[in-house]
C-alpha cells in the first residue's frame, strides 16, 4: 500500500471531519438501509466498524434498546470525538467507542454483529478482518455496503464515483468487489446492487461451527 495515499486519506478523514455529514447526506438512506437489513434484537452487542462521526450509531441503538451495546471503532481521533459528542448530546450510555485503527483496535466485547460502512479499506485489511471476527459470536450476522465501480460502461457514473471517494479510500484495490474478503469469513453472504449500481450491500453470518471442527 502506498503510503503517501494512506496519509492523505487519513488527513482527508481528520480534515472533513467537521464537514462529513453535511457531504456524505445524500449516502443517508443506505446507512439506513444497512442498518435496516441488520437481524439483531434487543439486548445484543453490536460492532460499528469504522464509525465515523457516528451516523449510524443511532440507528443501532433503536434496534438494541438500552439493554444492548453499541462499540463503535475509528482511527480517526476528529472523527471519534464527534461520534462521542454526538453519543453524549443523546444520552447513550451503552456506546463504547475506540480510537484505533481497526487491525490494533483493543474490542472490549465479544459481539452478536457488526457493520462495515462505506468503510472500503477496512474491508481490504485481512488483519482488519482477523481483528473484527475474533471478537464475533459463531453466526453472528455481518452487513456491509459503499461504494464499487459501476460496470464498465457507465463510464460517466464512474468518472463520478472516482470523484466522491477518491478522498477517503487508500487504494482502489478491490473497488470492483470489495466484499471479496468477506467472502472468506462469513457464510451464505448475498450481495445487491445499489445506487445505479454504483454501490453494494451485502449480508450475511459467520459460520456457526468452525471450519476444521
Amino acid at each position: 500500500m502506498n503510503t503517501s495515499t494512506t496519509a492523505s486519506a487519513q488527513a482527508a478523514y481528520d480534515r472533513d471531519a467537521c464537514s462529513y455529514d453535511g457531504r456524505t447526506a445524500s449516502y443517508q438512506k443506505y446507512r439506513r438501509e444497512t442498518v435496516g437489513r441488520l437481524p439483531v434484537q434487543r439486548g445484543d452487542v453490536v460492532l460499528d466498524v469504522g464509525c465515523g462521526t457516528g451516523l449510524c450509531l443511532g440507528m443501532l441503538r433503536d434496534k438494541i434498546g438500552s439493554s444492548g451495546q453499541v462499540v463503535g471503532i475509528d482511527e480517526s481521533p476528529q472523527m471519534i470525538e464527534l461520534a462521542a459528542e454526538r453519543a453524549a448530546d443523546h444520552d447513550w450510555d451503552n456506546v463504547t467507542l475506540v480510537e484505533s485503527a481497526v487491525q490494533d483496535a483493543e474490542i472490549p466485547v465479544t459481539a452478536d454483529a457488526a457493520v462495515f460502512c462505506a468503510t472500503h479499506d477496512i474491508l481490504q485489511s485481512r488483519p482488519a478482518l482477523e481483528n473484527v471476527f475474533g471478537h464475533l459470536q459463531p453466526g453472528a450476522w455481518i452487513v456491509a455496503s459503499g461504494g464499487k465501480w459501476a460496470p464498465a460502461w457507465k463510464v460517466a457514473l464512474n468518472f463520478y464515483l472516482l470523484s466522491v471517494h477518491q478522498p477517503f479510500v487508500r487504494s482502489f484495490e478491490g473497488f470492483d468487489r470489495p466484499w471479496r474478503l468477506l467472502d472468506e469469513f462469513v457464510e451464505d453472504l448475498t450481495v445487491d446492487d445499489v445506487a445505479f449500481g454504483g454501490g453494494y450491500l451485502a449480508l450475511g453470518h459467520v459460520p456457526t461451527v468452525a471450519a476444521d471442527a
